[in-house]
């Protein structure tokens, strides 16, 4: 975000062909910042939910380095777009086969919606790089569109998983949250039909009409969701109002797709507010539990990082409604508020990255 904002707000040059420094920014923020975020969870979660050890040591470092090239090398522009795009789809499909070997090894085929989403995100990020490349004419938004919508319905699934179970354990009195499974077949049905609309049809009408109905699904599944003790807990309020972020997109996508708009401020409810928030509040949480730390008890920086977070994502989907001639003042802000909560979460959070974990158990 610091080199987007060099590059933005002060002209930083990036030898750019093919695709526009726009494009650029998108990817890197969905395949760099949030593939890492997703290989990062399900790494961890799915050794969980299996009992099988997934990569770890030198093999571990094998992945973070096919990740790291591509995001190095292509901070120099397009330059070598080549390079970049291997070592990215070798990222991918090695991230697909780690996921894959503890699923199938132990059968768990309720597993299997995550493998699939992860092989569309592999796909989609191949789009992008034939379309960067001039063989695929939809090839860019595909790539960027399908990349944004295919991780944010991850965290729709998986929010499913964990948000209410979390809200009830953390919430500090009894309570028995709302879950209506055919709400949930419902969002899952749903999102498909929107995904085929956004992607295969590109009609703007059933994308606004899906929209909308994903819009009141959701709201009333994070109305069931709701309790006032979350409000005590900024690792409880900051995953619900990720979510409340994710369904003020689908509103604003369905204003817009209806009404014939621009869909920038939708494109950021759904990544600095849906994508960013949840990233932090869940780096916040289990960085505690997998230290062997009370979840229960973050430091008080989180709070202060989840906040500006917050803002940075209020600021940032306002700017283009409201701005008029102050845009990239408003842009600058959202951005200085998303890199001052990360470094806060670094500097707050580093030493216990870096040090066993305090119950002496494997990190």
């Amino acid at each position: 975000m610091t080199f987007w904002m060099g590059v933005y707000i002060f002209h930083l040059p990036v030898p750019l062909t093919g695709i526009s420094p726009f494009q650029w920014h998108a990817h890197e923020m969905i395949y760099g910042f949030a593939m890492a975020v997703v290989a990062g969870f399900l790494l961890t979660a799915v050794k969980n939910w299996t009992g099988v050890q997934t990569p770890r040591g030198f093999n571990l470092m094998g992945l973070v380095v096919l990740w790291a090239i591509p995001r190095a090398l292509f901070l120099l522009g397009t330059s070598f777009l080549s390079f970049v795009g291997w070592f990215d789809m070798l990222f991918i499909s090695g991230l697909i086969a780690a996921i894959a070997h503890p699923i199938i090894k132990v059968k768990q085929w309720k597993q299997l919606g995550i493998l699939v989403i992860l092989a569309l995100l592999a796909a989609a990020n191949g789009c992008f790089y034939l379309g960067a490349a001039g063989l695929l004419a939809e090839g860019l938004h595909i790539g960027i569109y399908g990349g944004l919508f295919l991780i944010v319905g991850l965290i729709l699934l998986m929010g499913r998983r964990v948000v209410p179970f979390f809200i009830e354990a953390g919430v500090g009195y009894p309570i028995k949250l709302v879950n209506r499974p055919w709400l949930d077949r419902a969002i899952i049905g749903g999102y498909l039909v929107f995904l085929i609309a956004e992607l295969g049809m590109r009609n703007r009408w059933l994308v606004g009409l899906t929209a909308i109905g994903l819009f009141v699904a959701n709201a009333v599944r994070l109305a069931g969701w709701h309790t006032p003790g979350i409000w005590r807990k900024p690792l409880l309020w900051s995953l619900f109002v990720a979510l409340l972020w994710i369904d003020l997109g689908f509103l604003l996508l369905a204003i817009s797709a209806l009404l014939d708009r621009p869909a920038l401020v939708v494109i950021h409810a759904f990544s600095v507010g849906g994508i960013g928030v949840v990233t932090l509040s869940m780096m916040a949480r289990v960085t505690l539990g997998h230290t062997g730390r009370n979840v229960q008890n973050p430091p008080k920086a989180v709070a202060v990082a989840l906040v500006m977070l917050v803002g940075g994502a209020g600021v940032r989907v306002l700017t283009p409604l409201l701005a008029g001639g102050g845009y990239a003042s408003g842009v600058a802000v959202s951005q200085c508020l998303w890199i001052a909560a990360f470094a806060l979460f670094l500097i707050t959070y580093y030493p216990m990255l870096v040090k066993p974990r305090v119950d002496g158990q494997p990190g």
